[in-house]
């Protein structure tokens, strides 16, 4: 009798983790009943975000469906610091982050395709930027693995902040926890901190991303241009 009785509840383990996976598999059709606390910022272009930080808020339609459900649940965490983006993620589900993600990822598809031949780096930055582009991929549109976002034609001043969120970790809303990244801008001088780039040189490394042609976009929403 043992080995039905295992065999069983082998099954019913493989049936729950088929069921887990299809409830958690996002919709596309049931992100876009969802988004409409969403539209109010990324649907609008050029919408600026006034705290604690004045930045256009960023691009997500054509952003990586993994990323951007990874991002909403680091802010449910708390391990990304934005009151508003956090009081938001906090009231989602992790079937409407999973929904949410697909839904942004195929929003407004399509478009000339990006370029693979990549762009030069500002030679100031080119040895510090490699490591950059290890992980983005060519041009900053071309990640390494969907967990990793697209960059390229991001806007200028979101990505400056979110830049420096890394670096300035560990403020009460202001930080993003990130061990890559912040290993990536923040090195260790005898014991100390000590940024990779001055703020100056952040600002332009986020202008050169800003610059690349991309695939991230904002899509106007009815009523919100």
């Amino acid at each position: 009798m043992k080995a039905p009785i295992l065999t069983l509840l082998a099954l019913a383990g493989v049936c729950t983790l088929v069921q887990a996976q299809q409830a958690s598999a996002g919709d596309a059709s049931r992100g876009a009943g969802k988004a409409a606390m969403c539209i109010g910022c990324h649907g609008i272009v050029g919408y600026r975000a006034s705290f604690p930080e004045v930045y256009r808020v960023p691009m997500i339609s054509g952003q990586s469906a993994a990323y951007i459900g990874q991002a909403l649940v680091a802010y449910q965490r708390g391990d990304r610091k934005h009151p508003s983006m956090r009081a938001i993620a906090g009231s989602l589900t992790e079937q409407d982050i999973a929904d949410l993600s697909v839904y942004y990822e195929q929003h407004g598809r399509g478009g000339a395709p990006v370029p693979d031949q990549p762009a030069a780096l500002p030679d100031a930055l080119k040895d510090r930027m490699t490591a950059c582009t290890a992980c983005h991929g060519v041009n900053f549109s071309k990640p390494i693995d969907a967990n990793t976002p697209r960059l390229a034609g991001q806007h200028a001043d979101y990505l400056h902040a979110a830049l420096r969120s890394y670096v300035i970790d560990g403020r009460a809303v202001l930080g993003r926890s990130n061990a890559v990244m912040r290993s990536q801008l923040v090195q260790d001088d005898n014991g100390r901190p000590k940024p990779t780039f001055t703020p100056a040189e952040l600002k332009q490394v986020a202008a050169y991303i800003a610059a690349l042609p991309g695939e991230v976009k904002t899509v106007p929403q009815p009523g919100r241009r």
